[in-house]
């Protein structure tokens, strides 16, 4: 007889205090593991972000309804529960959830819950099982922690539009913010691992502790290869369009119709490659026959390959370079991405039933397990949808 097996994080309740975006992606990735996130909102208007739009879901008759794609975005598998704790007994149901929770994720300022005796020094005492994650612009400590921080201010803070876009010697060049918040994306990111590291090492030692994730440490930390350039060189990066600082050839080219990615990542590929466009001699040039001799001659050699990919058509070229095995893709817009038949045949467009909406889509978590698959157990929830639930499962006393 086969054993049904859990959730990998069934059993942890998580109280999420959070809003906007780092946060809120940090506990749909846990929602997402089996975990029962409760949601707290403030009343009346809840998560910032259900009022970021247009775009709004449309109801059946297809009129907007209240709930924002942006909210939609982030939130799904959790239960919404109105809370003011600004108030002594909206404290109270707090600190009531807290001592039901495993994990509790915050992202105001430093210091902003002090007032109301939920910050992590008033509660370790009291809960000392518990993980506190605090998600801030900059961090528990230094000359900025006190600061706000967002997304975009931190994406040019932190260094990552100085290497995004166009030289600014050529048309449209300049620093140029991500297509999508990033750096929230990966700070949430960094959040979940270290939760779940935390949720580990607690069953060893019995306790919980304080964890500490800042946009700006998170978003200096996924630069990565562009880091270590700078500190193993001393050379400033700089923007480079679409070109890779380190990897030749491996950037945008255009075709006679069309833009092409190509991605040679090794010498065998960038031979083939020559193959493809006519040239092999090019794949025995002394002056492009490394990696390291193509990064250093990029100049010379990048306008050779730019006249050749223009005589031929996307397409041609695409087809071509799949059958030696050089990686080569076209860049697509998101209506081509969802009609792709890799995306369709893996379901990354997945729908919930809606209350409001009668569905309401969602982007699949893209992590597959082979024996506990992720759940699509809940819409993201409206408004205080689960306050009478979550009150009368917890007895709390329900507000007056």
């Amino acid at each position: 007889m086969t054993q049904t097996r859990q959730a990998p994080l069934s059993g942890i309740r998580i109280l999420d205090l959070s809003r906007v975006l780092a946060g809120p992606f940090c506990t749909q990735n846990l929602a997402d593991l089996g975990a029962d996130v409760i949601k707290i909102e403030r009343p009346g208007s809840g998560d910032d972000t259900r009022g970021w739009g247009p775009p709004y879901l449309k109801d059946q008759q297809g009129q907007d309804t209240s709930e924002s794609a942006y909210y939609l975005s982030t939130n799904r598998n959790k239960r919404s529960v109105v809370i003011d704790i600004a108030t002594p007994e909206g404290v109270a149901m707090a600190l009531k959830l807290v001592a039901e929770c495993d994990v509790l994720v915050e992202n105001f300022k430093v210091g902003g819950l002090k007032q109301y005796g939920l910050d992590y020094n008033s509660l370790k005492d009291k809960f000392p099982q518990l993980i506190y994650c605090s998600i801030t612009g900059f961090g528990q400590t230094g000359p900025f922690a006190a600061h706000p921080g967002y997304d975009f201010m931190i994406q040019g803070l932190g260094g990552l539009m100085s290497i995004t876009g166009e030289r600014d010697d050529l048309q449209g060049g300049g620093p140029q913010k991500a297509g999508v918040a990033v750096t929230d994306v990966m700070t949430g990111m960094f959040a979940s691992v270290a939760i779940l590291a935390a949720l580990r090492e607690r069953d060893q030692s019995g306790l919980g502790q304080h964890i500490d994730v800042s946009l700006l440490d998170s978003h200096i930390a996924m630069l990565v290869n562009q880091n270590l350039n700078y500190m193993v060189s001393g050379v400033v990066p700089k923007r480079t369009g679409n070109a890779h600082p380190n990897i030749v050839p491996y950037q945008v080219f255009k075709a006679s119709e069309g833009y092409l990615i190509v991605a040679v990542g090794n010498d065998n590929q960038f031979r083939a490659f020559c193959g493809v466009l006519g040239r092999p001699e090019w794949g025995q040039d002394p002056l492009f026959i490394t990696n390291r001799q193509r990064t250093i001659n990029r100049t010379v050699l990048v306008p050779l390959m730019e006249a050749v990919m223009a005589e031929h058509t996307r397409d041609h070229w695409l087809a071509a370079l799949e059958k030696v095995g050089v990686p080569s893709g076209p860049i697509q817009s998101l209506d081509q991405v969802f009609e792709h038949p890799q995306v369709k045949a893996r379901q990354v467009w997945r729908t919930l039933p809606h209350p409001l909406g009668g569905q309401s889509p969602t982007t699949a978590n893209p992590i597959h397990f082979s024996a506990t698959p992720i759940e699509y157990r809940r819409h993201a929830p409206l408004l205080g949808e689960h306050t009478e639930e979550v009150i009368n499962e917890f007895g709390l006393k329900p507000k007056v």
